[in-house]
Formats: structure tokens, sequence, C-alpha cells
């Protein structure tokens, strides 16, 4: 059974939306390298190839980042198993994230995707603060890492979506 196709506004979901092919979009360019076009939206989820989100990358990069929103503006958060342990306390990591790499888009509008661990300074960072996300420490997050954990969403039930970053994970390092 396919998912339903909604567009979302201000006044809520109807039918017909643009998340389910910005994440297509997300994962043919993590797939291919075409040409560069200018733009001047410098995060602009339709940017190819990947690594030209936010300032030219040179080198390998092999992920888009991106932050889904839902219906009432929140951030669509993620618990995961695996990513980095924190330095000084190895025990201690947050498992809680906003920022996702697309896996596998299927049926009409749904995907697996992975949550990704966010650092600062490459050690894992707590976006959280009182049960709540933290947009001041979402905002710190210059990192991300892998982590053991995909989900499976009806990528229908968004409705907005916000490319971060191009960046390369080593998928085999420590999740």
């Amino acid at each position: 059974m396919g998912c339903e196709r909604r567009e979302c506004n201000f006044d809520g979901c109807h039918k017909s939306n643009c998340i389910c092919e910005v994440v297509r979009y997300i994962k043919r360019v993590q797939s291919t390298s075409p040409e560069v076009d200018c733009v001047e939206c410098d995060t602009d989820c339709f940017m190819a190839p990947l690594g030209s989100l936010v300032s030219p990358v040179r080198g390998r990069v092999n992920t888009r980042v991106f932050s889904l929103l839902t219906d009432d503006g929140d951030y669509f958060k993620g618990v995961f198993r695996g990513g980095k342990k924190s330095k000084p306390h190895p025990t201690s990591t947050s498992c809680v994230s906003v920022f996702f790499r697309v896996q596998t888009v299927f049926d009409s509008c749904c995907a697996t995707i992975q949550v990704l661990q966010p650092l600062y300074n490459d050690n894992p960072f707590d976006i959280y603060d009182n049960g709540k996300v933290c947009l001041e420490k979402v905002c710190k997050v210059n990192g991300f890492g892998p982590t053991n954990t995909c989900l499976t969403v009806d990528l229908s039930c968004f409705c907005g979506i916000q490319c971060i970053d191009d960046v390369y994970i080593d998928f085999c390092d420590e999740a």
C-alpha cells in the first residue's frame, strides 16, 4: 500500500507534497555527481553535486544531512543506538537526534532514513534541554556521526525539510 501524499502549509496538510520529491532528490544526489549550478539559496536541498551545499566541500562526501519538520513546526526526532561515546564520559551520550540521512525511498512516498548522531568538535553533543530540542544547541552542532538506527517514515506526514550540510561519514567506523 502506498503512502498518501499531502501538501502542507500554515493551515495544515492537504493532498500533494514536495517532501517526497526532495528526499528522492537527496538520494539521487548522494548517488551521482551532476554539474554544479549557481543557486542563490545556499542550503537548497536541490543543489548538486553532493558537496555543494552550504559551502563547496573539497574531497569526498557521501551524505546530505537533513532535518524534517512536523505540521506544527517542531523537529522530527529519532532515538538512536550506537554512535560515538563521549571521551570524558564514555557511558553517557545523548541518544536523540533531529539529523538524518536517506537510505532508500520506496512506494509512493515512504523512506528509510538513518539517524545521525549530533557532534560538537567531534564529540557527542546533547541537543536536548529539559526534555525538549534546544534550538541554541542545535545551532552549535558542527558534525555528524553514524548510528545503528534507521526509521521507516511516511514522508507525506512532514511539512518541512531543511538540508543542513554535505559531509563524509565513515559508516564502518563506530556505528
